[in-house]
């Protein structure tokens, strides 16, 4: 700042990168960029970090850098509680696996009579078979009323040979699910918070097919509530990864996926 420096380069190192530009906003600079490394990694020479912040400030002073765009903290914030949501809604999806997986064991078919096994009928069941309720008839007993499968093929879904271990493992499980649920409703209701007045572009957004709530929230969060910043649909649609790149020598096309990058 002393020496009027008004344009600070950094090369993008992922999370490492993330504590630098936390300190670097806290200064009046101008821009602060976050450098792609494919975009410098040609430079010629030995490569250490000295030369190589020697290096890319020569290249910001020649306009040759193209800085990636570092959303603001609020939407930064917003992101990370996004992904973190994704990240417990697939851990419960995984519980929920293992889950099945003990049930297959102990010769139970209960996923063939209800489609969703840790629903109202799912849920009660399995909690009176951790609780030490084998009885068929009396589990039947349990099911919801809007259930389709008749009470016989519900007594026969639910014969089986579950062990004391078994039991054990289904109260474990079912207490882990419902924690899971309890810290998705927390962060549900941050991030309805965070998007209270996103409540129009979340609403256009849910107009598309196959697009809920839940995934317009994600893409508010990951592409931000600004779309000016991308010219067309295209550099929107590259820039999330879904525009395949292109590899082709000799006449010969090789396949190729999208990387996307981004911070």
């Amino acid at each position: 700042m002393a020496c009027g420096v008004t344009h600070v380069a950094m090369e993008a190192t992922g999370v490492y990168g993330k504590p630098v530009v936390n300190l670097l906003e806290s200064y009046e600079f101008t821009a602060v960029w976050v450098v792609n490394p494919h975009h410098i990694k040609g430079m010629p020479g030995r490569k250490t970090d000295v030369q190589d912040s020697h290096g890319i400030a020569y290249l910001l002073r020649l306009g040759a850098l193209k800085g990636r765009d570092i959303p603001s903290r609020p939407q930064r914030e917003l992101r990370e509680i996004v992904r973190y949501r994704k990240s417990l809604i697939q851990l419960r999806a995984t519980e929920a696996n293992r889950i099945q997986k003990v049930l297959e064991g102990a010769n139970v078919k209960l996923s063939r009579v209800i489609t969703d096994i840790l629903g109202v009928t799912g849920q009660r069941i399995l909690a009176a078979w951790a609780a030490g309720e084998t009885d068929p008839v009396a589990l039947s007993q349990l099911a919801d009323g809007r259930i389709r499968a008749s009470q016989e093929t519900l007594v026969a879904a639910l014969r089986g040979v579950v062990q004391r271990h078994q039991q054990l493992m289904l109260r474990v499980q079912l207490e882990l699910i419902t924690f899971l649920d309890r810290q998705i409703a927390t962060l549900n209701t941050e991030i309805s918070q965070r998007l209270a007045n996103f409540d129009d572009a979340l609403t256009r957004l849910e107009t598309i097919p196959g697009v809920g709530r839940r995934t317009a929230e994600t893409i508010i969060a990951e592409v931000g509530g600004d779309r000016q910043r991308f010219p067309s649909a295209r550099h929107l649609s590259s820039w999330a990864g879904f525009s395949p790149g292109q590899n082709e020598s000799a006449g010969k096309a090789s396949a190729s996926r999208p990387h996307p990058q981004r911070q």
